[in-house]
C-alpha cells in the first residue's frame, strides 16, 4: 500500500521544479496556472529566485506547494501509481488536498499565499521563534516548556519523528526552553532560522484570518482519505477539511503519529512528491520497516519508473 507525502516549509530551494517544466509540458502549465492564480510571476521565483526570497514565508509556501503538484502532475502522468492516502506536513497538507482531489490547485495556491502572510503578520519579526529539541520526548518536554515560560508561550509545535520535537512560542520563552533542555539531557537544543512560531497559539490571528478565506472556497468530495496533522487520522469527509487546515495553524503538526497509523493501516511505500527529501528523512526514523521514494526532478522520476 502506498502513501503520497507532501513537504512544508524548509524543503524550498532556488531552482526547483525547472528540471520537470523544462521537460514536461504538464508541469510547466502547472506553474502557468499558479502564475495567473497569484498575479505574479512566482515561477521566476522557484526557478531563479534568491534563497532570501523564497525564505519568505508569503513566498514560500506557494512556491512549495507550486513545486509539489507539478510534480504529483508528472508523476500521475508517467506512471500508474496512486495513493491509498496522501498526507502532508504543515503547508504539505494542502498539497495532499489537492492529490486527494478536495481542492483546486488555483484555490489551493492563493490560499496558502495568504497563509503565509498572515502567519508573518501574527508576530513581529524577533518576537516568536522555534526551536528543535533532540533527545527530549513528548510528557518530559511538555513540563519543560511549561517550566520555561514563565507566564509566556512556548509548546511543542512538531512532533517530527523519534527524538526531533521542535517548539515555539515567544523568543525569550524558547531561549529559556533551549538552556533547561541542555541542562535535563538533551542531546541537541538549537534556533530554527524561521520568522515566525509557527503552530503556537501565537498564530491564532492568522488562523482566523485564514478561516474567512477557506468560507469562500469550495470543497470537493475526496478520492482518497487525506491523514490530518491535528488529529493524525485518516479522513475523507469533505465537511471536515475547513476546520481541520484552520486548527493547524496554531496545533501541533503530528508527523511522527500519522506515520505510524499509515503503517498501522498498511502502507509500506512512502512517495514523496515536491522540493527535497526531508519527510522520507523522517519517515526512515519513524517506521524503519518501509520504503521511502521520491519525485523532484528527472533523475528521481527515473529512479521511481526503474
Amino acid at each position: 500500500m502506498d502513501a503520497f507525502v507532501f513537504p512544508g516549509q524548509g524543503s524550498q530551494y532556488p531552482g526547483m521544479g525547472k528540471d520537470l517544466a523544462g521537460n514536461f509540458t504538464i508541469a510547466r502549465l502547472v506553474f502557468e496556472e499558479a502564475n495567473d492564480a497569484l498575479g505574479f510571476d512566482i515561477t521566476t521565483l522557484c526557478f531563479s529566485g534568491s534563497e532570501d526570497d523564497l525564505k519568505l514565508t508569503a513566498n514560500t509556501q506557494p512556491a512549495i506547494l507550486t513545486s509539489s503538484i507539478a510534480a504529483l502532475r508528472v508523476l500521475q502522468k508517467e506512471t500508474d501509481l496512486s495513493p491509498s492516502f496522501t498526507a502532508g506536513h504543515s503547508l504539505g497538507e494542502y498539497s495532499a488536498l489537492v492529490a486527494a482531489g478536495a481542492l483546486a490547485f488555483a484555490d489551493a495556491v492563493r490560499t496558502v499565499r495568504q497563509r503565509g502572510t498572515y502567519m508573518q503578520e501574527a508576530v513581529p519579526v524577533g518576537v516568536g521563534s522555534m526551536a528543535a529539541i533532540m533527545g527530549i520526548e513528548g510528557e518530559d518536554l511538555v513540563l519543560l516548556c511549561q517550566d520555561a515560560a514563565e507566564g509566556e508561550v512556548v509548546a511543542p509545535a512538531n512532533f517530527n519523528s523519534p527524538g526531533q520535537i521542535v517548539i515555539a512560542g515567544h523568543t525569550t520563552a524558547v531561549e529559556r526552553a533551549i538552556v533547561l533542555a541542555k541542562e535535563r539531557g538533551a542531546k541537541r537544543a538549537l534556533l530554527l532560522p524561521v520568522s515566525a512560531p509557527f503552530h503556537s497559539t501565537l498564530m491564532a490571528s492568522a488562523a482566523q484570518r485564514l478561516q474567512l478565506d477557506l468560507e469562500a472556497i469550495h470543497i470537493y468530495p475526496l478520492i482518497c482519505p487525506v491523514v490530518s496533522n491535528v488529529a493524525a487520522l485518516p479522513y475523507q469527509d469533505e465537511s471536515k477539511v475547513k476546520s481541520l487546515l484552520v486548527e493547524q495553524v496554531c496545533a501541533p503538526v503530528r508527523w511522527d503519529a500519522s506515520i505510524l497509523k499509515m503503517k498501522d493501516l498498511g502502507v509500506s511505500r512512502y512517495v514523496e512528491i515536491g522540493p527535497g527529501n526531508v519527510l522520507s528523512s523522517l519517515i526512515k526514523r519513524i517506521d524503519r520497516s518501509s520504503t521511502q521514494q521520491s519525485i523532484e526532478d528527472v533523475a528521481s522520476l527515473g529512479r521511481l519508473q526503474g
